[in-house]
């Protein structure tokens, strides 16, 4: 939901990234879990930042405190999420699920989303990690129950089986 991008000030305020829509919403989502499951952040105050949120927290009472927490990503429980909308995932939902071509063909994994103005799906593969954007066009079936993509992905996008190496060695 969140990730902690380190002190603000100098009272054990902390600088809050949001990773929702609006975020000032990522507010209602506290209190905040680690990846583990055990709260880490409980807030006491906050006010909205040019890039994110400035919180005061029961569990960072210095300056120092705050610094250690720098990338501590915030987590909450599943439950809490809204329902998505239709043609809408969480991001959640999609790491892990197999990529496969238009013709069934394995294609990879996705291990990560690469947020943006237009999220790229990053994917390992035995050829190699790739990228591809997440649009409907380039992946018109999302099936989260089968734990499958489907892609139609443009020439040059995959990575290629590299050749051996022919070069004779050296002695």
């Amino acid at each position: 939901m969140g990730a902690i991008a380190g002190a603000f000030g100098v009272k054990g305020e902390i600088r809050v990234r949001s990773f929702t829509g609006e975020p000032e919403a990522l507010i209602d989502y506290a209190p905040f879990l680690d990846a583990k499951g055990k709260t880490i952040l409980t807030i006491k105050s906050w006010r909205p930042l040019n890039d994110g949120l400035a919180i005061i927290a029961k569990e960072v009472a210095t300056r120092e405190d705050a610094i250690a927490m720098r990338n501590v990503k915030l987590f909450v429980p599943r439950a809490r999420f809204p329902e998505a909308d239709d043609d809408e995932y969480y991001h959640v939902d999609l790491i892990g699920l197999r990529v496969e071509s238009l013709d069934g063909e394995v294609l990879g994994t996705v291990k990560n989303i690469i947020p943006g103005v237009q999220d790229l799906l990053d994917i390992s593969s035995p050829k190699g990690p790739w990228l591809l954007p997440f649009t409907q066009a380039l992946v018109p079936v999302v099936d989260i129950a089968g734990k499958r993509l489907v892609a139609d992905v443009p020439d040059g996008l995959l990575p290629e089986e590299k050749a051996p190496d022919t070069t004779p060695a050296v002695e």
